[in-house]
């Protein structure tokens, strides 16, 4: 059974509930207000005797003024010993009870009771007073036949608002569910072809239009996650390839059967070496670009000035022919720090690579923005667009080592925390780097 036959079942059901309910409910109210007709017409009649000239028997017969109401009224009197005086006419009379005996010797108290004679349903009203208990009864089968056919009318009106309620509840379960089945149909779809970029249309702000919006979040991350992927397995598999074949090359000279001069078999294993090296470093810098991409820290806020000092004092540990300037500025970022870490750190690594040994490297912290300037030949006019892109060397820096990912990573942390990185010529010579985050300067407060 489909949740849309079980949503439109439940609500039937329901429906059908509130129906039998409300019937019964209907059927009590009109029962007792047509009951109630009957015993006020009892009491009337019951005034009119006591107010009426006293009652006599004549030939067996009671004698009441005004006569019986119509035919469908019983009345009589009973004795204290049980005798019975109908009126005239009467077809059959009220059977005597042990209350009605009882009822002969009270003074002024009225009883109702049902009772059932050949005729059908009685309705009956005792009054007691001066040793004789008068009874007045009322045919209930005019009662029971109204009550019949209304039942017979409520019956038909459940059953029709419960085929109305089941229909209206596939409809209303057909259109409630419409987002449902779209989206099941995109999973689907999804599942099928494979095809990240199917997104389902969000119509409202309800609790199923957030569902869509958020499958539609959650198709984009596996879409980003799968092209990340890609690019990954793309730049590796390209970079990789020139390392790959001359390391080969290397390492089938050297196991070749072919003597080498000494001086020749140091300076390919020097360069075996040397390319491992760089394997290792690409390798590990595509890594870090994957993870920067697919990273699920939660962002803080960190202190930019101290954060740089200490990518400043691993510089200096590491590039010791360099000298490092530092003018830090208190500032305050929102982020997260390790990946900001890494693109202060990869901004001072180009800086110390591209600057002359013993020469300076500045970096300065204000108003949540670092700057990196160094003292080297700076960067050609017609490479600065593209020192940010992915695997991108100027013709000067092709005999320098390094991936061309290191900027490419600072780009895509600053994009990552709303900011930016610009590269210009610095004056005097050099190149400037500004990495700019969303930040703000520390008060005294």
């Amino acid at each position: 059974m489909s949740f849309r036959t079980r949503l439109a079942l439940v609500a039937a059901v329901a429906v059908a509930l509130a129906v039998v309910v409300a019937s019964v409910v209907v059927f009590v109210v009109v029962r007792n207000q047509l009951r109630g007709q009957v015993d006020a017409t009892l009491r009337a009649r019951a005034t009119q005797i006591r107010n009426g000239p006293p009652l006599r028997v004549e030939d067996g017969y009671l004698e009441i003024p005004g006569g019986p109401l119509g035919s469908a009224t019983f009345e009589q009197a009973v004795t204290a010993n049980g005798h019975v005086y109908p009126t005239r006419g009467e077809h059959g009379s009220l059977p005597v009870t042990h209350d009605t005996i009882e009822a002969t010797h009270e003074v002024g108290e009225e009883h109702l009771s049902d009772t059932h004679i050949a005729a059908g349903d009685i309705r009956v009203l005792t009054i007691s007073g001066n040793g004789i208990a008068i009874q007045i009864g009322r045919n209930l089968s005019e009662l029971d036949h109204t009550l019949h056919r209304i039942t017979v009318y409520l019956l038909l009106i459940a059953l029709g608002g419960i085929l109305v309620a089941a229909a209206l509840g596939l409809a209303v379960a057909r259109a409630a569910l419409a987002p449902v089945r779209r989206l099941t149909e995109t999973a689907e779809n999804v599942t099928e072809t494979g095809d990240l970029s199917q997104r389902i249309e969000v119509g409202s702000h309800d609790e199923l239009g957030r569902l869509a919006a958020s499958f539609n979040t959650m198709l984009a991350a596996l879409e980003e996650s799968s092209r990340a992927q890609r690019q990954l397995v793309a730049d590796a598999s390209h970079e990789l390839r020139t390392p790959l074949t001359s390391l080969r090359t290397n390492i089938e000279v050297l196991a070749g059967d072919r003597a080498l001069r000494p001086g020749d078999r140091e300076k390919l294993l020097g360069d075996v070496v040397e390319q491992l090296g760089e394997m290792t470093s690409l390798i590990a810098e595509l890594i870090e670009l994957a993870r920067a991409e697919q990273t699920h820290e939660e962002p803080e806020d960190v202190r930019l000035d101290l954060l740089t000092e200490s990518a400043v004092e691993r510089a200096r540990r590491n590039r010791p022919n360099v000298v490092f300037k530092t003018e830090l500025g208190e500032s305050l970022v929102h982020g997260v720090p390790s990946t900001i870490e890494r693109a202060v750190a990869n901004l001072l690594d180009n800086a110390a690579k591209w600057s002359p040994p013993g020469g300076e490297v500045e970096v300065g912290v204000r108003d949540g923005e670092v700057t990196v300037r160094d003292h080297g030949a700076g960067i050609a006019e017609e490479d600065l667009p593209y020192v940010f892109d992915r695997f991108y060397r100027a013709s000067s820096a092709r005999g320098l080592p390094g991936s061309g990912l290191g900027l490419a990573i600072v780009k895509q942390v600053a994009e990552a925390h709303g900011g930016t990185v610009t590269a210009e010529p610095a004056a005097g010579g050099g190149t400037l780097m500004r990495l700019r985050l969303n930040g703000r300067v520390l008060g005294s407060s």
